[in-house]
């Protein structure tokens, strides 16, 4: 990690290991969402080997095209790979596999922006804007261009925190991630805010709950309401593991433990249990 010149924020490599993010100490105590996020990618032994660039440009994802060759002939293929039909909705044009990185929405939450390089020249790209809503041209990188640096602006007074809902506590691809980022001023009145969903969609996004936290302090009704708005646009479907009605309902439940996270709640009973897979307290 390395200072931006002009003191505005931070610098990782698109190249640095997961372990690499985790291990640093200057994530950790100031982008604690993506240290929570690459913290749960996987497992000790591949985030030795994946990087912060893979976890971002993380190919989609379904179960019926994560299948073997002879499983996928079976059904006569898919529309993601030599096939002409999505079995997921089958009245779709489009490809609705799912987005798995859990990386990507903790850094949307958090403001940041992507270095793209190629032949052609530079450019810097808002990170919520390098994702398109489809299962196979999902990303707007060109392919003669590499991601290579994340830029994060300045955490003075933000809190960050990240979730994530997966089968296997141990280690899993996400079902669903819920990222927060809130700033506060003095008072702990909310300056600004922002939540992401990953898992959810063909893309990680940016949605419209933090808005209704601008203006007020993380009470447990502005807690509730954001936690609400945000379950509104979740959109899971049955193309992951876990039962996408369910999926969608506990989207206001991991908003809200986010929330309550950077409001200095003590969350690390219900993350150990959540990390266990005892969901018995989550409706």
């Amino acid at each position: 990690m390395k200072k931006v010149a002009n003191g505005s924020g931070v610098t990782l490599g698109a190249g640095l290991t997961l372990n690499e993010i985790v291990a640093n100490p200057g994530v950790r105590g100031n982008y604690a969402g993506l240290w929570q996020a690459a913290a749960q990618v996987a497992t000790v032994h591949l985030r030795n080997m994946g990087t912060l660039g893979g976890n971002l440009c993380l190919d989609t994802r379904c179960n019926y095209y994560n299948q073997n060759y002879e499983w996928r002939k079976a059904i006569d293929f898919c529309l993601k790979k030599d096939g002409e039909i999505c079995w997921v909705a089958t009245g779709s044009k489009r490809c609705i596999a799912v987005s798995s990185t859990d990386c990507a929405p903790a850094l949307i939450a958090l403001g940041a922006s992507v270095h793209l390089v190629s032949a052609q020249g530079e450019r810097d790209v808002a990170l919520a804007d390098l994702y398109k809503n489809d299962g196979i041209d999902y990303l707007s990188r060109r392919s003669d261009e590499i991601l290579t640096e994340v830029k994060l602006p300045q955490a003075q007074g933000w809190k960050s925190s990240y979730w994530k809902l997966r089968r296997r506590g141990a280690f899993d691809f996400p079902v669903l991630g819920v990222a927060a980022a809130v700033k506060t001023a003095r008072d702990g009145t909310v300056e600004e805010a922002r939540i992401a969903l990953g898992a959810v969609s063909s893309r990680p996004f940016l949605t419209k709950g933090g808005e209704l936290l601008v203006g007020r302090k993380l009470g447990h009704d502005a807690i509730a309401e954001a936690g609400a708005k945000v379950a509104a646009a979740a959109k899971p479907m049955d193309n992951t593991d876990l039962d996408l009605y369910w999926r969608k309902a506990v989207t206001a439940e991991f908003v809200c433990y986010a929330l309550r996270e950077i409001r200095g709640d003590d969350m690390s009973a219900t993350r150990v249990r959540i990390a266990r897979h005892d969901l018995s307290g989550v409706s």
